[in-house]
C-alpha cells in the first residue's frame, strides 16, 4: 500500500520562523501517523495576484521559495492559484487533496481558507476529515515578544528598515537576487562603481543604505547597497526604486549576470546632499561603517 502524505497548505511567503514552527509540527505528525510530510504552496501570494498594484509585495519570489523548501529538506509542490480560487471546496478536497496528493492527514493555520468565496475554512476541513477518519489539526500562531509572527509583520518591519529584526524573524538574512543592468555610470566617476540590479516587480525593496554580503558566481564579497531614488543627482523617473550595489575590492564587468545580496543591517536613510563632494564624503563613511558591521555580523553566507 502506497504511503499517504500528511499535508499542510499555504502561501508561506518568506518561510519565516512561524512557518518553520508549523513545518516542525508537520514532521512530528507525519512520523506519528507513519506518513510523509508534504507542503502544498502558492508560488505568489493570492493578494499579490489579485492586486492592481502587485509591485514590491512579496518576501520570497517563486524561485527563492523553491530553494528555501529544498534547504529545509521538506517536500513541496506548487499549487495553481487560478485553478483553485473558484473551485468548489468539496471538489478541491476530493480531487486535489485526496486523489492527486494522496492526503492521509492535514495540518493548517487558524486563518486558512480556500476555494470559491473562501468556503473551505477550518470548520469545513474538520468536518470532511472527520467523515473519512483523517487526522486533522489546526496549529496555533507562533509568537515572539508577545506578537504573532506573520508575513505581514515582516513586511511592515522591512519597510521600517529594521533589518536585524527581519533577519531574526526569517531565521536568515533577507536577500535579493537580480540581473546586473547598465546604469548612468555616475558611481564609477565618483570612485564607487555600482552594479545596478533588476530584481523584478514583486520583491519588496527596503529603502535606504545597507551593509550587504554579495555573491558573484561562487565567490562572496562585502559591499554596501543603496535602494532609492537618487535625490542628489535626480536621474530616476520610475515608480520602483533603484538597487545599486558597491562591491568592495571587485573590478570585473558583470553586466547581464545574476548576483545575490544578503542584508546585514541598515546604515542610514537615503539623503539629498548639497553637491557631489558631500555625497562622496558620505559614501566613504558608509563604506567604512559597512566593513565594520559586516565583520560583527554572524549568520551571513
Amino acid at each position: 500500500m502506497k504511503q499517504k502524505n500528511f499535508i499542510t497548505i499555504g502561501t508561506f511567503d518568506g518561510l519565516h520562523i512561524g512557518h518553520r514552527y508549523l513545518f516542525n509540527r508537520l514532521e512530528a505528525l507525519s512520523v506519528q501517523h507513519l506518513q510523509k510530510p508534504l507542503a502544498l504552496y502558492f508560488p505568489l501570494p493570492p493578494k499579490t495576484l489579485l492586486s492592481n498594484h502587485p509591485e514590491m509585495t512579496v518576501l520570497s519570489t517563486p524561485k527563492e521559495k523553491k530553494h528555501l523548501f529544498k534547504a529545509l529538506g521538506l517536500a513541496a509542490r506548487p499549487l495553481d492559484f487560478d485553478a483553485c480560487r473558484n473551485q468548489n471546496p468539496q471538489d478541491f478536497f476530493e480531487n486535489v487533496l485526496l486523489q492527486q496528493y494522496q492526503m492521509g492527514g492535514l495540518l493548517v493555520g487558524p486563518d486558512f481558507a480556500f476555494g470559491k468565496d473562501r468556503r473551505g475554512d477550518t470548520d469545513f476541513l474538520r468536518r470532511e476529515c472527520a467523515n473519512r477518519n483523517i487526522p486533522f489539526e489546526v496549529a496555533g500562531f507562533y509568537q515572539t515578544e508577545g506578537e504573532k509572527v506573520s508575513s505581514s509583520l515582516i513586511r511592515k518591519t522591512l519597510a521600517m528598515g529594521d533589518i536585524e529584526r527581519v533577519n531574526g524573524l526569517l531565521a536568515r538574512p533577507y536577500e535579493l537576487t537580480g540581473t546586473v543592468v547598465p546604469g548612468h555610470k555616475l558611481g564609477r566617476k565618483l570612485g564607487f562603481p555600482t552594479a545596478n540590479l533588476d530584481t523584478g516587480i514583486y520583491k519588496i525593496l527596503p529603502l535606504g543604505v545597507f551593509a550587504v554580503k554579495v555573491r558573484v558566481g561562487r565567490r562572496y564579497y562585502d559591499g554596501f547597497c543603496n535602494i532609492g531614488f537618487r535625490p542628489t543627482v535626480n536621474t530616476i523617473h520610475s515608480c520602483l526604486p533603484l538597487v545599486e550595489v558597491n562591491i568592495f575590492d571587485f573590478h570585473q564587468s558583470i553586466y547581464g549576470r545574476k548576483i545575490t545580496i544578503w542584508f546585514a543591517g541598515k546604515l542610514r536613510n537615503e539623503t539629498k546632499f548639497n553637491g557631489l563632494d558631500a555625497l562622496v564624503a558620505q559614501l566613504k563613511k558608509d563604506r567604512q561603517t559597512a566593513r565594520t558591521l559586516l565583520k560583527q555580523t554572524s549568520g551571513l553566507p
